[in-house]
């Protein structure tokens, strides 16, 4: 593999197969790799400077014509897609070892997960305590341009069934997300809470656990859950999370950034 075709390779894992898609467009416009310079504002603003500098390094030395180098774009693009679409599924644990199976551990999959985000994150826990190593990635997603949308239990304040009040704490720690509640009519008798607990970024990826975004699940507990990557089931959680907000089943919590 040439350095060029390397580098388009890494370009193709790291950006949306539309921005490819542009990319490739604008390079097929230019005369020769020269004009370089005209097209640098395609690549967006979070991507790798460093991965740009390097594209245009490799393709210099390739003398290849901007037709050939955005056909390689859009067939590494195409590729990525492909991939994409399969599905491979891992077991991610946190407790003691058992020697028997590969361990994944719950807080290092959460965060591969968030980093992995492009575009949204939809993220659901009972109760968050303690996260700062996941509050940092969330952070880091939002600086991004991801957008971050959180589903988790009201506090018993106001009508949940949990004492801290982990919308609020998360609200002034990430303003710009957006925070969801499953509040349920008066009257329906016993009321539920929200047990459910996954990530889903960009429905691609789902991790699917019994974990909580607590610090003693993250590295004390005894928890369980699959990591999918590919296939329909991001997808289709995805498209359920989604439903459930268009049908106001679980409805946008406006909290006050300040406390």
């Amino acid at each position: 593999m040439s350095e060029l075709e390397e580098i388009i390779a890494e370009l193709s894992t790291e950006l949306h197969g539309d921005r490819i898609k542009l990319i490739a467009k604008r390079i097929e416009g230019l005369s020769s790799v020269q004009q370089f310079t005209v097209i640098r504002s395609a690549f967006g603003v979070n991507t790798d400077k460093r991965l740009i500098s390097r594209l245009e390094t490799a393709w210099k030395q390739s003398q290849s014509e901007p037709k050939q180098v955005a056909a390689a774009l859009r067939g590494a693009a195409a590729t990525a897609q492909l991939l994409s679409r399969r599905s491979s599924v891992d077991l991610v644990w946190t407790g003691p070892d058992s020697g028997q199976v590969a361990i994944r551990h719950t807080e290092q999959v959460l965060l591969e997960v968030i980093r992995k985000a492009s575009q949204r994150l939809f993220l659901v826990s009972f109760v968050a305590y303690r996260v700062p190593s996941v509050l940092d990635a969330l952070k880091e997603a939002l600086a991004r341009e991801v957008k971050v949308l959180i589903l988790m239990e009201l506090s018993s304040d106001h009508g949940g069934r949990v004492d801290h009040d982990s919308i609020r704490m998360l609200r002034q720690q990430l303003p710009t997300a957006e925070f969801y509640a499953w509040q349920q009519p008066s009257g329906s008798g016993l009321a539920g809470a929200v047990h459910a607990k996954c990530a889903v970024a960009d429905e691609v990826i789902a991790f699917i656990t019994s974990a909580n975004l607590t610090s003693a699940a993250m590295e004390k507990n005894m928890e369980l859950g699959v990591l999918v990557q590919g296939g329909e089931v991001p997808r289709e959680l995805h498209r359920h999370l989604e439903a459930l907000i268009v049908s106001e089943v679980i409805r946008r919590i406006e909290v006050p950034a300040g406390g």
